[in-house]
């Protein structure tokens, strides 16, 4: 529980910051503008000491404001929505609002004030949008691959097979040249590099997926062996109440960091049966 601190809870969307803080109940909405951002952060000093800001992730929207809370010197953390549904669900909340799930993270933050995670630093933050981009493109060679074996197999010529050869030939030197940036920002930090190393050591583990797990784990190295792998969705969790215990573990686990980079925040989920 945080004793005697002021919880700033702000639900952010692309026009609006609705916030609600504890323990006065106080609830605000401000625009997600330099203007607002600016207001919020003239509120936040304000505010009686010590103040703990918390948002969900929110698909990046929320990056501008996180970096310029914490230049201003104002502890804030980004809480994931996974355990902030489960919270309103252990509360009996179904209602779903700005104003209700503002109230929810301020509510949950008082619960759990560990849960979350700090702002990475800006070394960390150029690698992850050279990875998701490389992502992106590597999903779009596969999409073009796919469509140029399907021309084959109709038959018929288009007369656009140069065109598919440029753009395959596009899109391969982008995916080399962001390979090669992301072996430079990892160079560029000594704690990336360090990482990337004892990763690389790891049979089975290649440039790519070293890099992936440095970008969006950064928490390697101040965890333990468990911990790891149920961030990186590979500790399964058994479900054998009710018809599931008659035919044996039904084990559910979310897919690597690595399998689904351009989506991080939102990877599917595996079942699988032993």
């Amino acid at each position: 529980m945080l004793a005697a601190t002021t919880v700033v809870a702000i639900d952010v969307s692309r026009d609006w910051l609705d916030g609600f803080c504890l323990p006065d109940l106080h609830r605000f909405r401000l625009a997600n503008s330099p203007e607002g951002h600016e207001e919020l952060i003239s509120m936040i000093c304000q505010m009686p000491a010590p103040v703990h800001v918390g948002f969900e992730a929110t698909g990046g929207q929320e990056w501008i404001l996180w970096t310029e809370l914490v230049e201003a010197g104002i502890q804030t953390r980004q809480l994931p929505p996974a355990q902030i549904k489960a919270f309103a669900m252990s509360r009996g909340t179904r209602a779903k609002t700005d104003r209700i799930d503002a109230e929810l993270i301020a509510r949950f933050m008082v619960f759990w004030p560990e849960a979350g995670r700090t702002l990475p630093g800006e070394n960390l933050r150029v690698l992850r949008t050279l990875t998701s981009r490389r992502a992106q493109i590597v999903e779009m060679r596969k999409r073009l691959a796919a469509q140029i074996s399907a021309r084959r197999k109709q038959g018929f010529a288009a007369n656009v097979e140069d065109l598919d050869d440029a753009l395959k030939a596009m899109l391969d030197a982008q995916i080399s040249d962001l390979e090669q940036r992301i072996e430079c920002a990892i160079a560029s930090e000594q704690t990336s590099a360090t990482k990337a190393g004892l990763l690389r050591s790891i049979p089975g583990i290649g440039p790519v997926s070293a890099a992936m797990l440095v970008a969006e784990m950064p928490e390697l190295g101040r965890m333990t062996a468990g911990e790891a792998a149920a961030m990186a969705g590979l500790a399964p969790v058994p479900q054998t109440a009710g018809p599931c215990a008659a035919d044996g573990p039904l084990l559910e686990g979310g897919v690597p960091y690595d399998r689904c980079a351009s989506k991080p925040h939102s990877l599917p989920h595996a079942t699988t049966r032993r």
